[in-house]
């Protein structure tokens, strides 16, 4: 069977420095649906991030992949499968909500033109029993260059003693980090503004966080008890790890009536002033001094 013409992006293509080969797009649950009061989801916000995410994939096709997070599909569900102790098996529950949460996205982007693509992890990841782990993204990789967006969420995956656990929208990336696109920048939108300083929503945003040194802002950290993957440490801590793997990680307000999301391939010096975020990346070694006669 003869596909499309490739559209995507080269690796080595032109790009500014500090810009990514590869954008993975997180969008949180909490954009999409009221995890803590409702319980309902907010499909007409979905389709307000489809339209955004559209105009993204338009203007670079082939460099970004789409991770959704569960909301309050998902986060039920993963609780009930938490407190099943007893069937090592529990984590296929999540199968169902988080393939609703993919299609809802899936319908509404390919409304919109683009080549969605459903795609489900638990075929991604294997963790062996001599303790090895594998990931298979050769389907990602195939339809990145056919200009298609894949669509992933959260998961169950097979664990290395044969039962199976969940695999959070958080951890989702970790599969995406090596199929050669270049820079990896990995986006999680949230209803924050990044990681908060203080109390409240107005306090500043912690700018930089060294994911070799978390300690020092564990105490920035807030939980829930509706949350089933550690709400903003079970970020922070599944992002760090990404970036310890050499992503760019950041976390940010997601706006559904912003203009474009085009600054998210953007260097970061040039994102709006009034755009603040979270990077957790690595800092760039200081060059060495040059010496003087």
């Amino acid at each position: 069977m003869t596909g499309a013409p490739s559209t995507a992006l080269e690796p080595r293509a032109d790009r500014p420095a500090g810009a990514p080969g590869l954008l993975v797009l997180k969008v949180g649950g909490s954009l999409l649906s009221d995890k803590r009061h409702t319980g309902r989801t907010d499909y007409t916000a979905i389709d307000d991030y489809a339209g955004l995410l559209a105009g993204l994939v338009a203007e670079f096709p082939g460099r970004v992949v789409l991770v959704t997070g569960g909301g309050a599909l998902c986060h039920p569900v993963g609780l009930r499968i938490k407190a099943a102790e007893d069937d090592p098996y529990a984590a296929v529950a999540l199968t169902e909500p988080a393939f609703l949460m993919r299609w809802a996205w899936t319908t509404r982007l390919r409304d919109r033109g683009v080549r969605a693509v459903p795609l489900q992890v638990t075929s991604m990841l294997n963790e062996s029993p001599d303790g090895t782990t594998t990931t298979e993204t050769s389907v990602v990789r195939r339809l990145l260059d056919e200009g298609a967006l894949p669509v992933l969420s959260s998961d169950c995956v097979i664990t290395a003693r044969g039962s199976l656990r969940i695999l959070s929208s958080d951890d989702v990336p970790a599969v995406l980090l090596d199929l050669g696109l270049g820079p990896v920048r990995v986006v999680a939108l949230t209803d924050v503004a990044g990681i908060h300083t203080g109390d409240g929503p107005g306090s500043p945003v912690l700018a930089h966080l060294d994911p070799d040194d978390m300690e020092g802002a564990r105490r920035l950290f807030w939980t829930d008890a509706w949350d089933a993957t550690g709400a903003m440490e079970g970020k922070a801590e599944a992002l760090a790890a990404h970036a310890r793997r050499g992503a760019e990680c950041l976390i940010t307000r997601g706006e559904r009536s912003a203009p474009s999301l085009r600054h998210l391939f953007a260097p970061l010096p040039t994102w709006p002033a009034d755009t603040p975020r979270t990077l957790i990346a690595r800092r760039s070694p200081a060059p060495p001094l040059e010496d003087t006669p």
